[in-house]
């Protein structure tokens, strides 16, 4: 019991750290259509935008403490096309632009940067310059221009085989069009979010379904001007 109270309370502590916090919300765990607010403090930036998510909806990262999950709820696994739902850091940007000046640290997307999701790779989950011996990734130069900018979403830092790699925001291929497990958007709103973000502000992702509002309005009362919660 004790344990539990202090892993709650720790946890407590780290969501309270974060200043800014991208907010998406879809209307149910199967759907692959969603709302994006954005909020620093108390204060909404921005308007709400539309954004596209797995084809197949949502999976939870983790049968966590945190937000309540049904047992009729599916998690997030490699391959599944469902974008992962809970809570997120948010650790870098990534684009084609050889130099920046985002408050989060860059990424340069040479034509040699990959991303790994062989689940038997030690480099699972993570964006390396490529080795040439790694048996499954992707490529973070796309010729459709879809990580022209994007977000990395700190999802299943821990590698955990076959639990889902490289999720990011990224550009939409087309309005309303789903996503493999990414949340994509129109590349005017990733340029707005993308120059918003500050490393020192600890910006988080939130993603959820609808019927998770009531507790993530208790976890953040800061959001409280939302108008998807």
């Amino acid at each position: 019991m004790i344990k539990s109270f202090l892993i709650l309370t720790i946890f407590s502590i780290l969501l309270s750290a974060s200043q800014q916090i991208i907010l998406v919300v879809a209307n149910n765990m199967h759907t692959s259509q969603a709302k994006l607010e954005c909020f620093e403090g108390s204060k909404k930036m921005f308007g709400t935008m539309p954004v596209n998510l797995g084809k197949n909806g949502l999976g939870w990262a983790t049968r966590s403490h945190a937000l309540a999950q049904s047992t009729q709820d599916a998690l997030k696994y490699e391959g599944d096309k469902k974008a992962p739902a809970g809570i997120f850091p948010l650790s870098n940007i990534f684009g084609y632009a050889s130099k920046s000046n985002y408050g989060l640290p860059y990424l340069y997307a040479t034509k040699k940067l990959i991303c790994v999701d062989d689940t038997h790779s030690n480099f699972y989950n993570q964006i390396i310059m490529a080795h040439g011996d790694e048996k499954s990734y992707e490529f973070m130069q796309r010729d459709d221009g879809q990580y022209k900018l994007g977000i990395v979403v700190d999802y299943n830092k821990k590698a955990i085989k076959g639990r889902g790699s490289c999720i990011f925001m990224h550009i939409q291929r087309a309005p309303n069009s789903a996503t493999v497990g990414c949340t994509s958007m129109s590349e005017v709103n990733i340029q707005k979010i993308a120059k918003w973000l500050n490393k020192n502000k600890n910006p988080i992702l939130i993603q959820i379904p609808k019927k998770s509002a009531k507790e993530v309005l208790k976890l953040y009362p800061q959001l409280k001007n939302s108008n998807l919660l």
